[in-house]
C-alpha cells in the first residue's frame, strides 16, 4: 500500500510541505525553545519586510473584484453558456460560508473586541474603556472579518474557475497561472506553484484546528469543570482528526450540502437569540456607529496610511487576519471554483463575497457588540476572563450573562466541533487532490486516496497540538502568518490571472464549454460530495 501511494502523487507537490512540517515538528519536540526562537523570529521578519505589501495586495483585491464585477467578465457563465449550477444558491452559500468562515468567527467574534477595548493602539489616541474604544473595536471587526477577506478568496477562486471550466486548464494553482506565465507554470515549476499553495493552506488548516481546539476546550471548562489542560486538547485535537479523516475517506462527504445547512441555519438561530437576549439597543447603536467609522477608514486602514504605518497593532492584528486569509486562499480556491459552475460571474462574485462578507458584519455586530455591553455592564468580567483564561474563554463568558446559558454552550460546543469537521470534508479534499497525479475522466480514483487523507489529516492535527498546546494563541498566530507569506504572491499572480483573462481571453471566455462531458460530470460529482 506504501508503494501504491507513493506511486499516486505527485513528488514535488507532496513532498516539500511534507518535509518543512515534519521538520518543524522534530525540532519543536527535540529543542522547543530553539524552535519556538527560530518561528517567532520568521514572524518578525515576514511582518517587518512584507507588511506593506500584505495591505496593498489585499487592497488591491478589493478593488480589482470591484472592477471585474462592473466589467463585461462579469457576465461571463463558468462552465461556458449552457452549463448548469450544481447546487442552489442556498447550498452554494452554505457551504462557502462553512468552507472559509465558520471556526474563526465562532473562536473570534466575542474575544477580539475585547483585546481593543482594553488597550486601543497608541496612534488612535483613544482612552480605554471609552464610547470610542468600542466603536474603533467593532469596526476593527468589519475590517478584519467582511469584504477584504472575502476578497482575497475570491480572487484565486475566480481565476481557477474560468481557467478551469472555460478553458480546460488543469485541477491545480499552476493552471490558471500558465495564462500568464506560460510554460514557467507547468512542469516542474508547475509542482512548485501547488506545494506552495498546499504549505499555505496545510499551515492555515492547522491554525484553524488550534483555534477550534482552544475553543472546544474551553467550552468543556466552562460546561463540564474539565480543567483546561494539555491532555484535554490532545483529546479534543484527537476527536475532530479522526472524525474528519473518517467523514472523509468514509464517503460521508456527501452530506457536506446536509452539515452546512444545519450549520448555517444554527448561525442565523444564534445570532438572533444572541441580538434578543443581549443588549439589543445598545448593539444596534453601536453597530451603526461602527459602521460608519470602517466605511470612513477603509482606505487609510488597508494600506496603513498615517500613524498605522509600521504600527505594531497593525501587523499584529490587520496584517495577521490577511496572512490568515491568504494561507486559507489559494487551496480552498480551488473547491471554491469547483462548486460554482453554472453561474455567472456577478453571481460568483455575489455569493463568494458579498453575502457572506454581509454576513460577518452581522455576526460580528451581534456578538462584537454584546460582549461589549456585557463586559461593560458586568465589570468587565470579559476582559477578567480573557486575561484570566485566553480568548477560548470570553464566549463562554458571555453566554454566562445571559438566559439559558447552560443549553446555549453545549449546543455552541456542539457547532464548534461540526463546523470544523465540516470545513475539512472539503479542504481535506482540496489537499488530498492536489497531491494525486491527475485522473482520467472516468478513470476510478485511487485506493491511495484514503492513506494521503491519513497522512494529512495526522499531520495538521500534530501541527495544531504542538502549538497550541505550548505556545497557546501565539502558537496559532505565527502557523498562520507562516502560511500567509505564500499565499500573497499566489494572490498576486491570480489577479494578474484575471486581468490578463479579461483584455486578452474574454472572447473565448464567453464562448468556450466545460473541457468535456465526462470531465464535466466527473468533477460535479466529486464537487457536491
Amino acid at each position: 500500500m506504501f508503494r501504491e501511494t507513493v506511486k499516486s502523487t505527485r513528488p514535488l507537490v507532496f513532498w516539500p510541505p511534507v518535509v518543512l512540517l515534519g521538520a518543524a515538528l522534530a525540532f519543536s519536540l527535540v529543542d522547543f525553545d530553539g524552535f519556538h526562537h527560530a518561528v517567532s523570529a520568521a514572524n518578525t521578519w515576514i511582518l517587518t519586510r512584507f507588511d506593506w505589501l500584505f495591505s496593498y495586495a489585499s487592497f488591491a483585491a478589493v478593488l480589482l473584484i470591484g472592477w471585474v464585477a462592473v466589467s463585461p467578465l462579469g457576465a461571463v457563465r463558468i462552465g461556458g453558456p449552457d452549463a448548469k449550477p450544481i447546487l442552489s444558491r442556498w447550498n452554494w452559500f452554505s457551504i462557502t460560508l462553512c468552507t472559509t468562515i465558520a471556526i474563526g468567527i465562532l473562536f473570534w467574534g466575542s474575544a477580539e473586541p475585547m483585546f481593543h477595548i482594553k488597550a486601543p493602539p497608541p496612534y488612535t489616541h483613544i482612552d480605554p474603556y471609552t464610547e470610542e474604544a468600542s466603536a474603533f473595536a467593532l469596526s476593527s471587526m468589519f475590517m478584519h472579518w467582511t469584504i477584504t477577506p472575502y476578497a482575497i478568496y475570491t480572487v484565486p477562486a475566480l481565476a481557477f474557475a474560468l481557467a478551469h471550466y472555460n478553458l480546460g486548464r488543469p485541477y491545480s494553482l499552476s493552471g490558471p497561472l500558465s495564462l500568464v506565465l506560460g510554460r514557467a507554470a507547468t512542469g516542474r515549476a508547475g509542482a512548485v506553484i501547488d506545494a506552495v499553495g498546499l504549505y499555505a493552506l496545510v499551515a492555515g488548516v492547522a491554525a484553524s484546528l488550534g483555534a477550534g481546539v482552544m475553543t472546544l476546550s474551553g467550552g468543556l471548562e466552562a460546561i463540564a469543570g474539565i480543567y483546561d489542560s494539555t491532555i484535554l486538547r490532545f483529546f479534543v485535537t484527537l476527536s475532530i482528526v479522526a472524525l474528519f479523516v473518517a467523514s472523509s475517506i468514509s464517503g460521508l462527504q456527501k452530506g457536506i450540502k446536509l452539515l452546512s445547512d444545519f450549520n448555517t441555519r444554527f448561525f442565523f438561530v444564534l445570532l438572533v437569540f444572541v441580538l434578543l437576549a443581549g443588549p439589543t439597543l445598545d448593539i444596534l447603536a453601536l453597530g451603526a456607529k461602527s459602521l460608519g467609522e470602517y466605511v470612513v477608514n477603509f482606505i487609510p486602514r488597508s494600506l496603513a496610511l498615517g500613524e498605522r504605518a509600521g504600527s505594531d497593532w497593525t501587523r499584529d492584528w490587520t496584517v495577521f487576519y490577511f496572512a490568515n486569509w491568504l494561507a486559507w486562499a489559494p487551496v480552498t480556491a480551488l473547491f471554491l471554483g469547483r462548486i460554482s459552475v453554472g453561474y455567472t460571474v456577478r453571481e460568483f462574485i455575489l455569493f463568494n463575497l458579498a453575502a457572506p462578507a454581509l454576513f460577518g458584519a452581522v455576526w460580528m455586530t451581534v456578538f462584537g457588540g454584546a460582549a461589549i455591553g456585557v463586559d461593560a455592564s458586568e465589570n468587565h468580567a470579559l476582559v477578567a476572563a480573557l486575561d484570566a483564561r485566553g480568548p477560548e474563554a470570553v464566549i463562554y463568558s458571555l453566554f454566562d450573562a445571559l438566559p439559558a446559558s447552560a443549553v446555549i454552550m453545549m449546543l455552541f460546543v456542539g457547532l464548534t466541533f461540526i463546523s470544523f469537521v465540516t470545513a475539512m470534508d472539503s479542504n481535506t479534499h482540496s489537499i488530498t487532490s492536489i497531491c494525486l497525479k491527475n485522473i482520467r475522466p472516468g478513470e476510478k480514483r485511487p485506493r491511495a486516496e484514503r492513506w494521503v487523507k491519513i497522512f494529512w489529516g495526522a499531520l495538521i492535527g500534530a501541527v495544531a497540538f504542538i502549538m497550541t498546546s505550548t505556545t497557546g494563541i501565539d502558537g496559532v498566530r505565527m502557523l498562520s502568518n507562516l502560511g500567509g507569506l505564500p499565499g500573497l504572491f499566489i494572490l498576486i499572480a491570480m489577479g494578474a490571472v484575471i486581468v490578463t483573462m479579461r483584455v486578452n481571453w474574454l472572447g473565448e471566455i464567453r464562448a468556450a464549454q466545460q473541457p468535456a462531458s465526462a470531465e464535466k460530470s466527473e468533477g460535479q460529482k466529486i464537487a457536491v460530495e
